[in-house]
């Protein structure tokens, strides 16, 4: 397989952690979206779209957006689980996955936020908005997760898939987590997962040297 990422990509950063978590091999293509790579014609013909990731299957097939892309990897390769044997169980860890990825995410993505500052929006406006949507997704999710283990159990799964890079940008905006102590323990437990450290933004190709 061959996964087109970028290593700050948060939605690029859920699918490696997907492929880690079910220790599956693939070829980085590391697409630079602050060099405008992503708009470029020979990736533009992988993705019209311009966005990563993308993935290219064993089969040559080429799957975008990174939910499509996770639950492929849930069906094809079914083992270990990231969803719940019973449906009502599945439906709820969905949920919280559904609310990062739709209803968090989109709100700071890049495109966004320079549609905010092209509006006129001065930085301390943009910081607010962000700081605005994340916390109240985060303390939402904060309501919806267990409390022990990963979000929902002993074992990570697609709750955490979603979580973990979502907390990795609210880092990067200088989010405070105190007030989300179930969600600072699920950190903190993957900080002691390979599989998320295989796959955090630092441990990529791409990553830019220090």
């Amino acid at each position: 397989m061959q996964l087109y990422t970028y290593y700050r990509s948060t939605s690029s950063y859920r699918v490696r952690i997907a492929l880690a978590l079910k220790d599956l091999d693939y070829q980085a293509l590391p697409v630079n979206l602050l060099k405008g790579e992503q708009r470029a014609d020979g990736y533009v013909e992988v993705n019209p779209q311009g966005r990563v990731p993308a993935l290219r299957t064993d089969e040559g097939a080429v799957l975008v957006q990174s939910p499509a892309i996770i639950e492929y990897l849930e069906e094809v390769y079914p083992q270990p689980a990231l969803l719940p044997a019973n449906a009502a169980a599945r439906a709820t860890v969905r949920g919280v996955a559904a609310l990062i990825g739709c209803d968090i995410h989109p709100l700071h993505n890049v495109s966004v936020l320079n549609q905010l500052r092209q509006l006129g929006h001065d930085e301390a406006q943009v910081n607010q908005w962000i700081g605005h949507w994340i916390g109240q997704g985060l303390a939402a999710v904060e309501q919806l997760i267990g409390d022990e283990g990963y979000c929902f159990g002993e074992a990570p799964g697609l709750a955490d898939v979603y979580l973990i890079p979502q907390l990795y940008a609210a880092e990067r905006f200088n989010i405070d987590l105190g007030p989300y102590p179930r969600i600072q323990r699920v950190a903190q437990l993957a900080t002691e997962h390979p599989a998320f450290a295989k796959a955090h933004p630092a441990c990529q190709p791409d990553t830019p040297a220090q």
